[in-house]
């Protein structure tokens, strides 16, 4: 029986939260599964991943293919990174070393990801901040013109 790890669809029209299962190639996608391993959510910000990583590990070491979508998603998770230095032959204590490694450069990059968004967000409302600004200018300045034209004619009956 050939085994795919991919995405089963949870949840309102609109609201998808998808369960990463491991399933016979032949079942729909919502169909009858072997096992769940984890949960994503795509609506948060960022989305929402948990894996159970070492039954993913099973899966894939006992040759279930993942489709795109979970290959990314394990790919983020480091389930990748874990199995290309088991496969290195590295003790358990280098192997958490690594990870932990790679978790930080993680971390970091998303919060300089994070800033960034935060950045182009500020930028974004004084941008509407500063044309808001001027169409006021704009209103003021044609109010006072209409104001004055108003005037102008009273001026030229009273000489």
């Amino acid at each position: 029986m050939a085994v795919k790890l991919r995405l089963s669809r949870m949840g309102k029209k609109r609201q998808p939260v998808y369960k990463v299962v491991a399933a016979d190639v032949r079942s729909p996608r919502d169909g009858k599964i072997i096992e769940a391993i984890g949960l994503y959510n795509p609506k948060t910000n960022p989305a929402t991943i948990s894996i159970q990583e070492n039954r993913a590990l099973y899966w894939l070491g006992v040759g279930a293919q993942p489709t795109d979508t979970v290959r990314n998603i394990l790919s983020k998770k480091g389930v990748f990174l874990r199995i290309d230095l088991l496969k290195r032959g590295l003790s358990e204590e280098e192997i958490a070393a690594k990870m932990d490694e790679w978790n930080k450069k993680n971390e970091a990059k998303h919060a300089a990801i994070t800033k960034k968004a935060e950045v182009k967000k500020v930028k974004k409302e004084e941008k509407v901040e500063s044309k808001e600004e001027a169409n006021i200018e704009i209103e003021s300045a044609s109010e006072v013109k209409g104001a004055a034209s108003d005037e102008a004619p009273e001026q030229k009956d009273s000489e």
